[in-house]
C-alpha cells in the first residue's frame, strides 16, 4: 500500500506540474476576468452576472492579446505585450513553486530558490507559449511578403 502511495504521489506532482506548465499563459485573462468579475459581483450584477463578465473579460483579454502580438510588428512592443503575459505567470509560478517546496524542504532558503527557478521557468513557457500564436515576421527588407503565390508545375510547364 505505501508503494502504490508513493507512485500516486510522483503521478499526482508531475500532473501538477504539467497543468502549471500548460495553464501558465493563461494568468493574465485569469487575473483580469476574476478582478472584473468581482467589480461586477461587488456593482450588483449577482453570482450569475459576475461569472458571465469574469469568464468574457478573460476571454477578451487572451483574444486582444493574442492578437494584437501577431498584428504588431516592431520587436519592442512584442516584447512587451509577451512580457505582460510572461509576468504574472512567472509571479504565479513563484507561489506554487514555494507552496509545493514548502512541504518538502525544510529549509527556507532552498524553497525561495525553488521558488525563483520555478517563476523563470514558468514564465519562460507562457512567453514561449504566447509566441507560438503569432507567425514569424518577414525575413525580407522592405516588408515583402513571404506568402506570395508560387506558380504550379505541371507536365506541360516542365516540357517547354
Amino acid at each position: 500500500m505505501l508503494v502504490i502511495g508513493l507512485i500516486l504521489s510522483v503521478f499526482g506532482i508531475g500532473l501538477f506540474c504539467w497543468l502549471i506548465f500548460t495553464l501558465a499563459v493563461y494568468a493574465l485573462p485569469f487575473f483580469v476576468g476574476l478582478t472584473a468579475g468581482m467589480a461586477a459581483f461587488h456593482g450588483g450584477a449577482g453570482v450569475i452576472g459576475a461569472l458571465l463578465v469574469g469568464v468574457v473579460a478573460g476571454a477578451l483579454t487572451l483574444g486582444v492579446g493574442q492578437i494584437a502580438f501577431s498584428a504588431v510588428r516592431p520587436l519592442p512592443l512584442r516584447a512587451g505585450i509577451a512580457a505582460a503575459f510572461a509576468i504574472p505567470a512567472a509571479i504565479a509560478g513563484y507561489h506554487a513553486v514555494l507552496g509545493l517546496s514548502q512541504i518538502g524542504v525544510p529549509s527556507l532558503i532552498w524553497c525561495e530558490v525553488f521558488a525563483w527557478i520555478g517563476a523563470i521557468f514558468i514564465g519562460g513557457s507562457a512567453w514561449a507559449r504566447i509566441t507560438i500564436f503569432a507567425e514569424p515576421l518577414p525575413l525580407r527588407p522592405g516588408g515583402a511578403p513571404q506568402n506570395e503565390p508560387q506558380p504550379l508545375l505541371t507536365a506541360a510547364t516542365r516540357e517547354r
